[in-house]
């Protein structure tokens, strides 16, 4: 999601694909318990198509030609608007609760961006126009960004609030970066309690913990590195812990396996209870079966 300042005239899209017709590492800071986000991809070309058409999992939208921001329609957005938004790339313009057009944006995720958005700012977007940008690249998308700004400006004089320099409302915040567990102070120090103990008292009081290998910003397996992954997407607040940190986590490996009863890693809880691993965690989030998991 990126804001921009209008600095010169741009030629309109030759074709804008709109909505119509909406028919519904360890010298980290640590947190002793006593107690690193992914590239999006590149763009690929610079037309603009056209499609009839789009199914998504709740809603049918129809998508057709249209250039104009005044043509598009305008859509609400509700916290249950989860799969009406396609995830392609595109322009979008962002309406408050009185009709005003607060920001207009450009991003690689429509679904992605509108619900964020919404999650963030739910007082100022209530309802949106979005337009899909089949295939673009960087060019292609500011092109439609223009195009949407300037109509906007030559209709009302002015350019949306979000989008006036040094403001900052609309744009991605990046995410907090947050440190690994230990569960002691070191491998010198004399324990007063037994380790699954401590154990037992992190995954009580931590909705969500991820035992894996190696940091969350640095995961050492691909296993643990699709757990880190799929947390993520989720948006989920969970805590993690490596465990081939011998320094201040010695002996977890072996007393965790006991613990839980489950031979490898990474090991997921959730409320308290094991989840399993990659493979089961893996499967729970292809089926879509995760928010419901960690709304519990």
């Amino acid at each position: 999601m990126a804001a921009f300042t209008l600095s010169s005239p741009a030629h309109l899209p030759s074709s804008l694909r709109v909505f119509s017709n909406f028919s519904s590492s360890r010298n980290a800071p640590s947190r002793c318990f006593y107690s690193f986000p992914n590239p999006s991809p590149l763009f690929s070309s610079p037309n603009l198509k056209q499609i009839s058409s789009f199914k998504y999992r709740r809603l049918n939208l129809v998508v057709s030609a249209l250039n104009k921001l005044s043509e598009t329609e305008l859509v609400p957005v509700s916290p249950e608007s989860d799969g009406i938004f396609p995830s392609n790339s595109g322009v979008y313009a962002v309406y408050d609760g009185s009709g005003d057009l607060q920001f207009v944006g450009i991003t690689r995720n429509l679904a992605a961006s509108v619900l964020a958005h919404k999650k963030s700012l739910p007082e100022l977007c209530c309802s949106v126009k979005v337009g899909v940008v089949e295939d673009p690249d960087k060019n292609a998308l500011t092109e439609a960004w223009k195009s949407w700004m300037q109509e906007h400006i030559a209709d009302t004089g002015k350019v949306p609030p979000g989008n006036e320099p040094g403001n900052a409302t609309w744009v991605k915040k990046a995410p907090r970066k947050k440190s690994d567990l230990r569960l002691t102070p070191g491998r010198h120090t004399q324990l007063t309690v037994p380790l699954e103990d401590l154990i037992d008292k992190l995954v009580k009081e931590n909705k969500v913990v991820a035992f894996i290998k190696g940091s969350r910003s640095a995961p050492l397996c691909g296993f643990s590195q699709r757990v880190v992954a799929i947390l993520e997407s989720q948006g989920v607040e969970y805590e993690s812990v490596d465990v081939l940190d011998e320094e201040y986590n010695c002996g977890l490996r072996e007393t965790l396996k006991k613990y839980s009863n489950w031979p490898t890693f990474p090991q997921i809880f959730v409320n308290g209870e094991l989840v399993g691993g990659c493979d089961i965690l893996t499967s729970m989030y292809e089926k879509g079966e995760l928010a419901s998991l960690f709304k519990q």
